[in-house]
């Protein structure tokens, strides 16, 4: 689960670069990504089923 929100931040942060910025209350776009175990998701596999997180660390690895 850890490398999957992992990997949903990292689409959510590159999703916002080319899109609008998310308004408060907005569906998050369905998209999908491989996770570092080789499977590939969809935020839609999760609709209805368990709560997703989306978040991003813009300064993630880096110094400072």
């Amino acid at each position: 689960m850890k490398e999957c929100l992992a990997m949903i931040g990292a689409v959510a942060f590159l999703a916002g670069a080319v899109m609008a910025a998310p308004q408060v209350g907005d569906p998050a776009p369905d998209f999908s990504l491989k996770g570092s175990d080789g499977k590939t998701y969809k935020l839609s596999d999760f609709k209805g089923k368990k709560a997703v997180v989306i978040a991003w660390f813009p300064k993630a690895f880096t110094g400072g």
